[in-house]
């Protein structure tokens, strides 16, 4: 029994020790990286960080120089881009019957081969950083208007009932619920965009730019120059990743928490006849193609560009059908198109499995983001045309190099849409499945993928002209094959009916397989998260 008057002593706190296991995880991967180095020493593959840091204090002034020029066109790409694709969403939002004709616009102008229109661009805008600023622009505005669509219809219908109930409308309801619904993932498009934009503004360097961080990747990779190169990608990566994550501070300073998701059940209303169902996005892609063909003659021939390398739809079409060679031009591109997508396709679907597993694996695990997100981040940071000869390099230019270097491409871009899937399960949900003492993957399976399905399927739709944009990327500058090599030498001999004819087949697949991804998604949402549906 204790005295009167006499205080009882309290329990001394627990003593919180610094968290140190980001840095050491840190230090631990640059350690390991050096080793590697050593060990591969006169392989020409990698590159240690103490050989990149002499290789920078040396050419401090050429790289400032360089990486100003760099950043000052992604900067100007980047914010073109991302106001096109809010225009776009803003449409598509108000304007619903439009979107899927918006949606197969923008993924069109998209799908756009960055080794193919870069030529064009130059030989448009000549000298200058047109081709830079386009190009960063073309990188950036497909991702962020994915991220604005799902965004925009993430808030619950009761949310939506509860204005029309007060006799408002459609502006309100822009005004007061989306634009703070949409806010969270118009950040994490920005952070995928970051990179995107950095990527953009090399390639356009590629084309015949006189200074930039492109022209001297270019002159690493001809010379052979494997600390260059490295360094080169190093401060891509730096400059990304430090992009990725003021974006990311900005989201937590503004306090960009998504809307509690509702899971609802599937509507009650009839199904269409499945002709129906088939018939209508069939409609819409040939409405799409048809303003396509009619935007593109009335842009060449407005502009009163040369038919010599501007081709108008109907020099494509005698190209492969009626010309004396058609059939010798058809064997030529059809067997250049079979190469990549038989890496394309296998690179897309491991990138995709990789970043919804790494996801789902560190939810159960959250200690793994102290590894696996500054790995993941660095590796989608660092621009492919660096990257790709030197994994040509280490894994030979078979297929395994084209499927790492897509898969790669795809893998970071799903891990952030997923991440952000999982984390909108809402909390009473998960209270619930608390409540039985459900197992972390339990728990997992039964609430955190069902909310994850929305933004993971986001993903797989704009993973489908990324991984187009790998393959031929990779084609161009270290395999040697496929269509995007095939590409690349006809814009240097000047056969530009090949060229487009390349272009026109790219983004008809793309469209395609853009389709087929809607219909799957359509599917499995109107099962397991029909509150996405709603218009």
């Amino acid at each position: 029994m204790t005295s009167p008057g006499l205080a009882v002593p309290r329990a001394a706190a627990p003593t919180r020790w610094p968290d140190f296991s980001r840095p050491l995880a840190i230090i631990g991967m640059v350690i390991g990286w050096e080793l590697l180095a050593r060990l591969l020493a006169g392989s020409y593959i990698l590159s240690g960080p103490i050989d990149i840091l002499a290789y920078l204090l040396g050419n401090a002034g050429l790289m400032t120089r360089a990486l100003l020029v760099t950043l000052e066109a992604a900067a100007w790409g980047f914010l073109w881009g991302n106001l096109a694709a809010c225009g776009l969403a803003l449409v598509a939002l108000l304007l619903p019957r439009l979107q899927p004709l918006i949606s197969g616009l923008a993924l069109i102008f998209f799908c756009l081969p960055l080794v193919a229109t870069g030529p064009i661009l130059r030989v448009l805008y000549g000298t200058g950083t047109g081709p830079q600023v386009t190009l960063a622009a073309l990188a950036v505005y497909y991702t962020t208007y994915l991220c604005l669509l799902v965004g925009l219809r993430a808030a619950p219908a009761s949310w939506f009932d509860l204005v029309r109930t007060y006799g408002r409308g459609r502006m309100t309801e822009l005004l007061r619920i989306r634009i703070f619904a949409t806010l969270p993932y118009f950040l994490a498009g920005l952070q995928i965009a970051a990179p995107a934009a950095f990527l953009g503004a090399m390639v356009g360097e590629f084309t015949g730019a006189e200074r930039g961080m492109g022209v001297l990747a270019i002159r690493a990779m001809r010379g052979l120059d494997v600390d260059a190169t490295w360094a080169l990608a190093s401060v891509a990566a730096a400059v990304s990743m430090l992009a990725y994550g003021a974006l990311g501070w900005i989201g937590r300073r503004l306090g960009s928490v998504p809307p509690a998701l509702l899971m609802a059940p599937p509507p009650a209303s009839g199904r269409s006849p499945l002709g129906l169902r088939l018939a209508l996005p069939l409609a819409m892609g040939l409405l799409t193609l048809g303003v396509v063909v009619l935007l593109w003659q009335g842009s060449m021939d407005g502009l009163g560009l040369n038919r010599f390398f501007a081709k108008r739809p109907g020099d494509v079409f005698a190209f492969l059908f009626t010309d004396a060679q058609a059939a010798a031009n058809r064997a030529t591109l059809l067997s250049a198109f079979g190469a990549t997508i038989s890496l394309a396709l296998p690179g897309y679907l491991l990138g995709l499995m990789l970043g919804a597993a790494m996801a789902c694996a560190i939810v159960i695990a959250p200690a793994l983001s102290t590894t696996m997100l500054p790995i993941a981040i660095a590796l989608r940071s660092v621009p492919i045309i660096t990257t790709a000869p030197l994994i040509t390099l280490a894994l030979g230019r078979g297929a395994a190099g084209t499927i790492t270097i897509v898969a790669v491409m795809i893998f970071f871009p799903t891990l952030v849409a997923c991440l952000e899937g999982l984390r909108r399960t809402p909390g009473q949900v998960i209270d619930v499945f608390e409540s039985y003492a459900a197992s972390p993957l339990r728990r997992l399976t039964g609430a955190q993928i069902p909310a994850m399905l929305p933004a993971f399927f986001a993903s797989a739709r704009m993973a489908i002209p990324a991984a187009f944009l790998a393959a031929t990327t990779a084609e161009w500058l270290a395999t040697g094959g496929g269509i995007g090599s095939l590409m690349a030498m006809t814009a240097s001999t000047s056969a530009y009916g090949m060229l487009w004819s390349a272009i026109v087949l790219l983004a008809l697949t793309a469209s395609l397989l853009y389709l087929l991804a809607g219909q799957l998604e359509h599917l499995v949402l109107s099962r397991f998260a029909s509150e996405q549906l709603v218009k």
